[in-house]
């Protein structure tokens, strides 16, 4: 996957990341080895900032959150804004599941190719920025810097997320966390049970009315939750439980819709076991991605003159080409951006065990450091032809409705 052919600067930006691809792979080691979930992620910070300083660039760190950063090439009068995004928190109990330490290599890989091609020219032919954006698992870092301004004058977005296959117009899922309580009356669960106002059976009545609902949701429709709280012993009627749903639909507008019929769920269980009900929906839910197929084309054209096999390597029949969610798709809905998934040898799906295997195996480094040339080279297209960008905007208006924040 070593292989360029293209021009100058292209091959400048292929060239610096293969000779920095022994320094790239110990800084995604370096994050898979002290995984970090949201908002914790000190140790990638200062890896991924003393791995762009080392290469010459001028880190702005604790960028508007203790854990971003960001570095920016030119000035921005000359040419269009490419940002390039970094993900590196990490899931609770098993670690880069996600293999967010490759999404961090990809990106400050490509950062190193674009401005090795900019050394080529002699000078920036535009503004290319690669932004450290922590806390995607659920934290919603991206939406934090949307709300600071930092994606204002950005004409393009990208990154690439690692997977057990190649799709470059992958679908993301508009998503809403809810946290439930339900408060009963605790009493001696032999002696006297009539006395007491069971809230495990609120919380386990509330639990099925979701799973029954499913038989009339649509098929991209997705609901899933946790217990999380379901009393303390077993003589004791519970007084207090809690549970925990991600609920999930293509649109915001099919979110609403669902919300609602979610909601019922869990006022009826509270209805029919007399015990009272505590419902707080995320005031932050993802927001569905907005693709960019003007991008997305130019992306896929360079990743194929990498090595990138899109056939060989394709999402297999029957996936869901809508899969999970993602706070870049917030960003998508103020930019232009894309967020193609990529195959590192291994068929895990994310999100296990095994994949956070896979996202640690030196295995995987061709397809990372392909990847950061994709994106280098795709950031170079858009960066040198404002014919494109034109192009891309009028696809976004097209698409995009107004943030809400």
């Amino acid at each position: 996957m070593s292989g360029c052919n293209m021009d100058g600067s292209k091959q400048a930006a292929c060239a610096a990341i293969e000779r920095a691809k022994d320094d790239l792979f110990k800084v995604s080691q370096d994050i898979w080895s002290h995984p970090e979930e949201n908002f914790q992620e000190h140790h990638a910070h200062k890896a991924l900032t003393a791995f762009l300083e080392k290469y010459g660039f001028n880190v702005e760190k604790h960028f508007h959150l203790p854990t971003a950063f960001r570095a920016v090439l030119g000035d921005g009068n000359t040419g269009p804004h490419v940002a390039v995004l970094c993900e590196y928190d990490a899931l609770p109990e098993i670690g880069h599941a996600c293999g967010h330490n490759i999404i961090a290599e990809v990106g400050v890989a490509a950062a190193l190719g674009v401005k090795a091609a900019f050394e080529f020219v002699g000078k920036p032919f535009g503004k290319f920025t690669v932004l450290g954006t922590p806390a995607e698992e659920g934290g919603g870092g991206k939406i934090d810097l949307i709300n600071a301004g930092v994606f204002n004058g950005v004409d393009v977005a990208m990154m690439a997320h690692p997977a057990p296959y190649n799709e470059p117009a992958i679908g993301f899922l508009a998503i809403k966390t809810v946290n439930v309580k339900f408060l009963g009356k605790p009493t001696h669960a032999s002696a006297c049970p009539w006395e007491g106002v069971n809230a495990l059976d609120a919380a386990v009545l509330c639990y099925q009315s979701v799973s029954c609902l499913r038989q009339q949701m649509k098929p991209t429709w997705r609901v899933h939750g946790i217990i999380k709280k379901g009393g303390t012993k077993p003589n004791i009627i519970p007084e207090e439980t809690e549970l925990e749903f991600y609920v999930r639909a293509p649109t915001s507008v099919e979110l609403a819709v669902l919300e609602g019929k979610v909601h019922q769920c869990f006022e009826s269980a509270a209805i029919s076991t007399g015990c009272r009900v505590e419902i707080k929906w995320s005031a932050r839910p993802y927001l569905d991605m907005v693709k960019n197929m003007t991008v997305l084309d130019i992306y896929r054209t360079n990743a194929v003159s990498v090595g990138v096999d899109f056939e060989k390597y394709r999402m297999p029949d029957g996936f869901n080409t809508s899969t999970g969610s993602t706070d870049m798709g917030n960003v998508s809905h103020v930019v232009p951006s894309i967020h193609p998934m990529f195959y590192i040898e291994s068929t895990s799906v994310n999100h296990t065990r095994d994949f956070t295997t896979a996202s640690g195996d030196p295995i995987a480094q061709p397809f990372a450091l392909a990847q950061g040339k994709a994106l280098a080279m795709t950031a170079l297209d858009i960066l040198s032809n404002p014919a494109i960008l034109d192009k891309v905007k009028d696809e976004f208006k097209e698409n995009v409705q107004p943030y809400a924040k």
